[in-house]
């Protein structure tokens, strides 16, 4: 398949380097807006008098909302390209949280979170097709580490700002203040809208993907090398659920950690993450099993989160121990992307990345339930043991090399 970067005249390397930063300025948005909440947890939970698993019920409702409606944001993203979708989700999003920050009600609240959930739907699938058909395969592992890397900054910054916007505006005040950056980047999007065609590809491309949607389509969504990556997806989100969105409030329960020290912690762990995606980018673009590195980044980020949830360890190592587990998780993810890149055919990346990523959605539906459960039971020390637990159950799914799944053109054979 021909590269846009072979038709446009622009030098192919700096025309890379702003598709790139578009969509990873896209990307870095999202994530803030996956964990505007959870730092905000003791707030809410004493305006609205609710629990933890009530919490993790908005959370929730984030995730299913996403979980039904991304798979067609993926099939919208290869038929009718993505420029549209990722400025509309964008708008969603500034939509959503400051709905959740005006009305006061819980049940606002939860609706609120629902529509960010349904911009959520337009990322993954409108980012990864952009990606994967404008740059070059040689540079792609790069393109992948850099978007990861943005999106994890983004989460990385966001218990930070949350809290410091809550000290300034009330936690009301943080949520409006937040629609900045979903409102602030659909306006560099539309200023740079050129650099992103409104269809990714071609029409000879865009005839191979309806091809691919009538002859493969759902069969190809439900191929082993989908479905084992869909669960990849969920064991490992279902970990680091439990880092960002309960390890502020299980350090205050398990060790008496200050809400300020606790959101530092998480937030280096999240800054270590995101350097570790850089790190993990180099190694993609050179390892040629991407398997064994995302199971050694495993097997070191859930024996170190083991180690938080066994001993007190004091602030000091706590930061350093969290951070190193955070970059081990990191180096995981350009890798991560790579195996299901491997499995997907030509004209489906938007439909397999939207499909894979509801891996996403069904963690973060299961996890808030079950560490918001576990903290209303007095369990603070078993969100720690049971994320290690998960860290450790996504080493099967690793196991093998990626089968490739025929594109259209060969089914039809």
């Amino acid at each position: 398949m021909a590269h846009l970067t072979d038709i446009v005249g622009r030098p192919p390397r700096s025309r890379d380097a702003k598709v790139i930063g578009l969509v990873s300025g896209a990307h870095f948005v999202s994530h803030v807006y996956m964990l505007v909440l959870p730092p905000l947890f003791a707030f809410v939970r004493a305006d609205y008098a609710v629990n933890y698993a009530e919490l993790g019920f908005a959370i929730a409702a984030f995730n299913v909302v996403s979980l039904v409606l991304q798979p067609p944001a993926g099939f919208l993203a290869d038929r009718f390209g993505s420029r549209r979708l990722l400025i509309g989700g964008l708008l969603l999003s500034g939509i959503g949280v400051i709905v959740a920050g005006l009305v006061p009600s819980y049940w606002a609240l939860v609706g609120g979170m629902a529509l960010m959930g349904l911009a959520n739907t337009t990322y993954h699938p409108a980012d990864y097709s952009i990606l994967s058909h404008s740059i070059p395969s040689k540079r792609i592992g790069y393109a992948f580490s850099v978007h990861t890397f943005f999106g994890t900054l983004g989460m990385a910054i966001t218990p930070v700002t949350m809290l410091f916007l809550a000290r300034l505006w009330g936690w009301h005040g943080a949520f409006i203040g937040a629609s900045a950056f979903g409102f602030g980047m659909a306006l560099v999007l539309l200023l740079n809208r050129d650099a992103l065609p409104a269809a990714v590809a071609g029409p000879h491309a865009a005839v191979h993907a309806s091809a691919v949607d009538r002859r493969t389509g759902w069969r190809l969504l439900l191929s082993p090398p989908i479905i084992r990556n869909v669960a990849f997806f969920m064991v490992l989100s279902m970990a680091t659920g439990g880092i960002s969105g309960f390890s502020i409030v299980a350090l205050g329960a398990l060790y008496g950690t200050p809400l300020a020290t606790a959101n530092f912690v998480l937030s280096a762990y999240l800054l270590f993450n995101a350097a570790g995606v850089l790190a993990g980018g180099y190694v993609a673009t050179r390892a040629r099993r991407h398997e064994f590195v995302a199971g050694a980044g495993f097997i070191g980020s859930g024996a170190l989160i083991l180690l938080v949830g066994l001993v007190n360890l004091g602030v000091g190592i706590l930061v350093v121990v969290m951070a190193l587990s955070g970059f081990l998780n990191g180096v995981i993810q350009p890798s991560r992307d790579m195996i299901v890149r491997a499995a997907t055919p030509p004209g489906s990346f938007g439909k397999v990345f939207g499909f894979v990523s509801t891996g996403f959605n069904l963690a973060g539906i299961a996890a808030p339930l079950l560490f918001g459960w576990l903290m209303d039971q007095a369990h603070p020390r078993s969100v720690f043991l049971v994320v290690a637990a998960f860290t450790l159950l996504a080493l099967p799914l690793l196991t093998g090399k990626p089968v490739r799944v025929p594109d259209a053109a060969a089914a039809a054979d």
